[in-house]
């Protein structure tokens, strides 16, 4: 009896020590918190828990943020922060301009610039030669949608007789955030025969003033915009441009609710269209800890798989299937590149 009992308490004095030993263990693992600014629609990604635990685990990271669109974040006041997370280059070329060169900057994501409307809007577009479908992706001709805004065409003129007023594509504030900024580019881009820079911008500075004083209010942020347009229905945004990934991640997500919506919803590619490279940028040391973390390979799996970033060579999609997104373009061939910083001041001054 006596031996069982020692055994026992060598058992149990076993087993304290280890769960002090595991306790301690844990404790001496080093977390740091990370503050910035993030777009938001990068917040999805951010706040998946499976992405969560391995910047924890994996690299003792706590990402904390706060949601600011891409422009304004880079003369946002950078007391307590640590990174900025835009959503194009051109940000990070605004924030050169005005503090130099940061510590460490880095492209994490990708992601085209897209149009989304409804599947009468996306007929009606079509069968006024604005846009066309090969091999179920859908593509609009930017040259005659870009003409379609600045004569002011009505949708009743293409059709689309319930729907009021004229043609027009919904974005976020240009001056104050990201896809909206890049639609801007694209329409200068357009109007321009080519790239817009500081010896074509003048001519059609006027130009881009008429298209966007049509649109009335807009949003600041691109998932405010999104929610929006999926909320309000085709009368109230019945074309808006955003990010690829918006419709993938939803569509991950919620894919009772996009069972039921499927059928309406059309993503469509400008062409040509622009890239949303999503660059981080660390703004000090504890700040650069997160591009590691986030380039991590199964991040970037993530970052796809759940929330419909292209991360993969190439950025071409060969997996797509399992969204159930229809009409997702497996290689994008038609690319703007976007004009310089410079220009996108001048047109970002005109607008505000």
């Amino acid at each position: 009896m006596k031996t069982k009992v020692t055994g026992l308490v060598i058992l149990l004095a076993v087993i304290a020590v280890a769960v002090v030993y595991a306790s301690v263990g844990r404790s001496a693992v080093e977390i740091t918190e990370i503050n910035g600014y993030v777009g938001g629609e990068k917040i999805g990604l951010l706040e998946d828990e499976d992405v969560q635990e391995i910047l924890h685990d994996r690299y003792g990271l706590v990402l904390d943020y706060a949601k600011a669109g891409s422009i304004d974040m880079i003369t946002a006041d950078f007391e307590g922060r640590n990174f900025l997370f835009p959503s194009n280059q051109t940000a990070l070329e605004l924030y050169r301009q005005i503090n130099g060169d940061p510590l460490k900057s880095e492209i994490v994501l990708n992601t085209p610039i897209v149009l989304y409307t409804h599947s009468a809007v996306a007929e009606a577009l079509t069968g006024a030669g604005m846009a066309s479908v090969k091999d179920g992706v859908y593509y609009v001709d930017m040259v005659k949608l870009t003409e379609a805004l600045e004569k002011g065409t009505k949708w009743s003129d293409i059709g689309m007789n319930q729907l009021y007023g004229s043609i027009t594509v919904g974005t976020t504030d240009p001056t104050k955030s990201n896809s909206g900024n890049m639609f801007a580019g694209l329409i200068a881009d357009t109007l321009c025969g080519g790239v817009a820079d500081e010896s074509n911008i003048d001519e059609v500075i006027p130009r881009i003033q008429v298209i966007f004083q049509r649109l009335g209010y807009m949003e600041s942020s691109s998932s405010d915009l999104f929610d929006q347009f999926l909320k309000t229905g085709m009368g109230a945004k019945p074309l808006i441009a955003g990010y690829e990934n918006q419709l993938l991640e939803f569509a991950a997500e919620n894919p009772d609710t996009w069972d039921e919506i499927k059928g309406d919803i059309v993503m469509m590619y400008p062409t040509p269209t622009v890239w949303s490279s999503h660059v981080y940028i660390a703004l000090d040391d504890a700040g650069a800890l997160g591009i590691d973390a986030l380039l991590d390979e199964e991040v970037q799996e993530l970052a796809w798989e759940k929330h419909g970033f292209r991360t993969r060579v190439y950025d071409t999609p060969t997996d797509a299937d399992h969204f159930g997104v229809s009409g997702i373009a497996e290689e994008l061939t038609q690319i703007a590149p976007m004009p310089d910083a410079e220009t996108m001041d001048r047109i970002i001054k005109a607008l505000s």
